[in-house]
């Protein structure tokens, strides 16, 4: 999910680090058993940084090939956080709040990027 949380000097969105990855990205994860795509993104993003959220509008799919050369695809939707603090339980050692230019000079990936340009 690309969360966004709103700010009186401009929107600023959640950018997580994978230390097993060394990436910066939006919170992701793959679904379990009968999940659907929307029940897992709130999973995975409560999961990776204690915020619970609300799906707002669905963001441009990405695709590309993992380490093991498997084709991924990964959908994506806006989020407003709604509960919840910053807590790092799982696969994410840091979590940072940036606006959106910011963030588009971290993120590790240009499909990251481009969701971006979606908001």
């Amino acid at each position: 999910g690309v969360v966004v949380r709103e700010r009186k000097a401009a929107p600023e969105v959640l950018v997580v680090h994978r230390p097993r990855y060394g990436d910066w990205t939006f919170p992701k994860g793959k679904a379990e058993p009968g999940e659907s795509d929307e029940a897992c993104a709130l999973r995975e993003v409560e999961e990776e940084t204690g915020l619970r959220c609300e799906l707002e509008a669905e963001l441009p799919s990405t695709e590309y090939l993992d380490a093991q050369n498997r084709p991924k695809r990964v959908r994506y939707w806006r989020m407003r956080p709604v509960g919840g603090e910053i807590e790092l339980l799982h696969e994410v050692d840091e979590a940072r709040w940036l606006p959106v230019d910011e963030a588009r000079g971290l993120l590790t990936y240009a499909r990251d990027v481009a969701l971006l340009d979606a908001l």
